[in-house]
């Protein structure tokens, strides 16, 4: 098979793994002319973009699409009928420095199918990674993903070449991974994610010291599957919330089920509303920088996010009791929970009522929405009226609004 068939292939099957996003690696440039490549703290990878605006790429493949495990909702899995290839190490490499040299990426994220064993898959992974650090001097973004039962020695070696390690737990509940992927151990995942936070502890402990060994300084990833079990909002945000905590985790990324060819019938047919991934990130959002517990963010009776309006004008319109809110004297804590309120408009907040109080033409500079926002706050001119935040058609003023159906033609 000539390489770019292989590429088309073995491209597309790495098209569903959503966690090769990253940031927050530490900064690489080659302008000692001694190497290839550069990176620099705060980038987005993979189609984000950088905060002086450009547009990162990575080259995302996987080494092999063949798979000794038949996970159900995987379009790669054993017994799925799709066309297999498979790339040599020199050949992602290769790759890799073509593509970077054609100004087409800056870093590269590589996955595989298991085969053979986990520790041969881990160590071909590892040996892409190491060639092109070592006898490429390629000093762009790599994230590999981790298998979990590999050996503790080519983990160790993985994080010393990646900027990122990722391990997906697939699907939040242990009972709906034996049912969907048997082969899979989640005691395993979840040890493995274990060993890595270890490893990623010690090393921002030594990070002062000399010839401290590198170990993935942008840490670790995963990934959830939305859609492809009967598990509610809640069920996905307390899993990813225990991850936050247990691993310290950089991101937890949150991918709707696709269906997939000659699909099991434990599968559903259809693939859950976009809109419910988009409503996941939010809440997830909301737990890392606005201070929520997830006990907050979903109503334990509804188990579900809305998907017609965000997850903290839910919130806010559940607790109306909190509002109005005076911005020219709450908290950081308290403004973090207004509508419309992100956490660098509360910043700039802070830091203007410190000289002037805030007034409704603030707003827009500020970049705060006001249609959202005034009905929650006080400002020096303007209190919402009483019966706007306690009628019951301000949800409604939320809603989107209707659409005249046409004929089609």
């Amino acid at each position: 098979m000539d390489l770019q068939r292989k590429l088309e292939i073995l491209a597309d099957a790495a098209k569903y793994d959503a966690s090769c996003a990253s940031s927050g690696t530490e900064q690489r440039d080659s302008r000692d002319g001694k190497g290839l490549g550069s990176t620099a703290p705060g980038m987005g990878i993979c189609h984000s973009y950088a905060p002086d605006g450009r547009c990162i790429s990575l080259l995302k493949i996987l080494l092999t699409n063949a798979c000794n495990f038949d996970c159900l909702y995987c379009v790669n899995r054993a017994t799925s009928n799709v066309p297999r290839a498979r790339f040599t190490v020199d050949e992602v490499v290769q790759l890799t420095i073509d593509f970077y040299r054609r100004n087409y990426i800056e870093g590269l994220f590589l996955s595989s199918g298991i085969i053979r064993s986990a520790d041969y898959t881990m160590e071909q992974v590892v040996s892409v990674a190491r060639k092109l650090r070592e006898q490429h001097h390629f000093r762009g973004y790599i994230h590999l993903k981790t298998i979990p039962e590999a050996d503790d020695a080519l983990i160790t070696e993985a994080g010393k070449y990646a900027d990122r390690l990722s391990i997906n737990i697939e699907v939040p509940e242990e009972e709906s991974l034996a049912k969907l992927a048997p082969e899979k151990d989640v005691r395993a995942i979840r040890r493995t994610m274990g060993r890595l936070r270890l490893k990623l502890d010690e090393a921002k402990e030594n990070t002062k010291a000399t010839n401290a060994p590198r170990f993935a300084p942008a840490g670790q990833s995963t990934q959830m599957i939305v859609g492809a079990d009967s598990a509610s909002d809640q069920t996905i945000l307390a899993t990813s919330a225990n991850l936050y905590g247990s691993y310290n985790l950089k991101r937890v990324y949150y991918s709707a089920f696709s269906p997939i060819p000659d699909a099991s019938r434990s599968l559903p047919l259809r693939a859950p509303p976009l809109v419910r991934e988009h409503r996941l990130y939010q809440a997830d959002w909301l737990m890392r920088f606005y201070g929520f517990d997830v006990n907050e963010i979903v109503e334990k009776a509804e188990g579900m996010l809305p998907l017609d309006i965000d997850p903290k004008l839910a919130w806010a319109l559940r607790n109306r009791d909190r509002f109005p809110l005076d911005v020219n004297r709450a908290s950081r804590e308290q403004l973090l929970r207004v509508p419309g309120f992100g956490a660098k408009a509360v910043d700039r907040i802070i830091a203007t009522r410190r000289v002037a109080s805030i007034r409704v033409a603030d707003l827009a500079r500020l970049h705060i929405p006001r249609n959202k926002a005034l009905p929650f706050i006080i400002l020096s001119d303007h209190r919402p009226a009483s019966h706007l935040l306690d009628g019951a058609r301000l949800a409604e003023r939320f809603q989107p609004k209707s659409k005249q159906l046409g004929f089609g033609f």
